[in-house]
């Protein structure tokens, strides 16, 4: 279990200053579009604050799947759980996302989510598959 925190730790610390480059590049965009023309102190250091956390915890979580003992799939509803109040917390924390609007966030983050699972999983039960065969 401690090796599992260890990585969940250094997992995040690694994608944690990738957080605010993104918020850097959304707030361009939105100000290149006329949308935004500016921005509070406030606003500034909690968006770089919770977007470094949001990344750590989003880096993080996916140490669940090195966990023998736990099942690939009873993986990703934990990490789909940990990813949805993570980003839910925040976005509403930050005044990003209208309470009125969280059940289309919840359907367009369900979705991806098992979307992009899936693009990942199928491939890698292809190829365990075909290695089994062939082992066999």
């Amino acid at each position: 279990m401690r090796k599992h925190v260890k990585q969940f730790v250094m997992r995040g610390l690694m994608a944690a200053a990738g957080g605010p480059i993104i918020l850097a590049i959304v707030w361009l965009c939105i100000a290149a579009s006329g949308n935004l023309t500016t921005l509070t102190v406030k606003e500034v250091a909690m968006g770089i604050i919770t977007t470094s956390i949001m990344a750590f915890v989003a880096a993080g979580i996916s140490i669940v799947y090195q966990i023998e003992a736990l099942p690939k799939a009873a993986a990703g509803l934990i990490q789909g759980a940990v990813l949805y109040c993570d980003y839910l917390g925040f976005y509403l924390l930050n005044g990003w996302l209208p309470l009125n609007s969280i059940w289309i966030f919840s359907l367009i983050f369900v979705g991806s989510f098992i979307a992009i699972w899936l693009c990942i999983y199928i491939p890698i039960k292809i190829s365990a598959n075909k290695i089994n065969r062939q082992l066999k």
